[in-house]
């Protein structure tokens, strides 16, 4: 065991299948099943919740596509219906308590989120009801109960995992059993923050954007020329152009306001006018309107952001700067009121990465515009403004401040703490968690069947 995969096998499978529960198996294809000897059958009984066998193989074979490195095994499959049975004991706990409470409104939205997602992976709604030969206000009113015992559950575990804490002397022995020489060697990493501010775009590019979609707009009204085969050959939407611009079954609140704001009003069959969004000019056709739901096609030309005026953004970030360095102001509060950067302005200005989380990113790892920015910081100093790429290459100016530099080094307490703290409490909060669970199993009804009583006999 090392330090940088302290969490045992059995706790990451324990997070991924918990964050999505019992859910995933509901969609899941009927080939996921490992054996084929047994059609169905029941496998466990908790409470008044039946577990199918079925629901079980197509779980493991959610998990085992997540993590393709695992190979199936019967130990697996137990572990995976374990995490199912833990998902109902603990909506069974919830129900119990009187001070968990879960509205219709969050069910509706983990409902309709979970469902959209399944519409967009098969391919529309149409395709998503004649794979389960039920229509989808059937889909949604069948799970909804599901859903319920979901969230039920999650608010159990989150109130139970944010009641763990962890001492500074628990993490400096939990850090104290490694050995020194397995202990993990870090690269150059850095800690910062930035405001950020995007410059518009001239007026030539708009106007240059605005002809093109006017000429496609008039071929399509005027000629032969259909709105698909025009999308096709012109759209910039890379999700809808090969599909002839179709955007089918999505509801209004999915679509950006400009956007639904046109396809709620226009008469059905008609083509719109030119109209722009954050993504650029659009035109498009309403082919059905079902409620809310709209089925349409549009043509998408964005605006080429690379064609920019950035004096005006530059003279903004420049008084900004000035306010932190010559006035005081606090560098965060200024990210808060001023970075149009969504989620860093969120965090004070904060740089995060994506994936995990963490404020320490890896030097190496940052573009070369970012680092030839941070080869000029001494620690907590601010930069000037300088040009940055950020996620689908946007385009925009920041300055930043660099608030840590920590060259390669092994892990160590002295320079590590938060990370290590981190890692012992996730331990500290999963063996806390099983001895809860396995508390929690003795006052709630369980009764293992067929392959799973056969299993369970055989692990003992």
């Amino acid at each position: 065991m090392t330090l940088l995969r302290s969490s045992s096998y059995q706790m990451r499978l324990s997070l991924c299948l918990a964050a999505t529960a019992v859910l995933l198996f509901l969609f899941a294809p009927a080939s996921a099943a490992q054996d084929t000897d047994v059609v169905d059958e029941i496998v466990a009984v908790v409470g008044d919740h039946i577990i199918l066998r079925s629901e079980v193989d197509a779980m493991v074979a959610n998990a085992l596509r997540q993590q393709p490195d695992v190979a199936y095994s019967e130990a697996f499959w137990m572990d995976a219906l374990d995490q199912m049975i833990n998902q109902f004991v603990m909506s069974v706990v919830a129900k119990r308590d009187t001070t968990i409470i879960v509205t219709e409104d969050q069910v509706t939205q983990a409902l309709d989120g979970r469902v959209d997602q399944m519409v967009a992976q098969v391919g529309g709604q149409a395709r998503l009801e004649e794979l389960y030969g039920k229509s989808l206000v059937r889909i949604k009113s069948e799970l909804r109960e599901d859903f319920r015992d979901q969230l039920l559950a999650e608010q159990v575990q989150q109130r139970k995992m944010q009641a763990i804490r962890i001492t500074p002397s628990e993490v400096k022995n939990w850090f104290n059993q490694f050995p020194t020489d397995s202990l993990p060697t870090l690269p150059n990493i850095v800690r910062l923050s930035h405001v950020v501010s995007f410059p518009d775009v001239t007026a030539e590019a708009k106007q240059d954007a605005y002809d093109i979609i006017s000429t496609i707009r008039d071929s399509v009204l005027i000629s032969d020329a259909t709105l698909e085969d025009m999308a096709r050959q012109f759209s910039d939407d890379p999700g809808t152009a090969s599909e002839g611009g179709r955007i089918d079954n999505t509801n209004l609140s999915d679509l950006v306001p400009e956007f639904a704001a046109v396809a709620s009003r226009i008469p059905v069959g008609d083509i719109s006018q030119i109209f722009e969004s954050q993504f650029g000019y659009h035109f498009l056709r309403v082919n059905e309107r079902r409620g809310e739901s709209v089925d349409l096609n549009h043509i998408l030309i964005n605006i080429d952001d690379r064609r920019i005026d950035p004096s005006e953004v530059i003279d903004f970030l420049e008084i900004i700067r000035d306010s932190v360095v010559v006035h005081g102001t606090p560098f965060e509060l200024m990210a808060k009121r001023h970075s149009e950067e969504e989620r860093s302005a969120r965090l004070g200005g904060r740089v995060i990465d994506p994936q995990t989380g963490e404020r320490d990113l890896v030097l190496e790892s940052l573009g070369p515009l970012w680092q030839n920015v941070l080869d000029t910081l001494e620690v907590g100093e601010v930069s000037m403004p300088s040009r940055v790429e950020l996620e689908n290459d946007r385009q925009g100016y920041h300055i930043v401040l660099l608030q840590r530099r920590m060259p390669e080094h092994r892990v160590a307490l002295s320079t590590d703490y938060e990370r290590i703290e981190q890692y012992a409490l996730q331990e500290k909060r999963q063996r806390e968690m099983e001895r809860w669970l396995s508390q929690l199993r003795e006052d709630v009804y369980i009764d293992l069947r067929g392959k799973a009583e056969n299993l369970s006999v055989a692990r003992r």
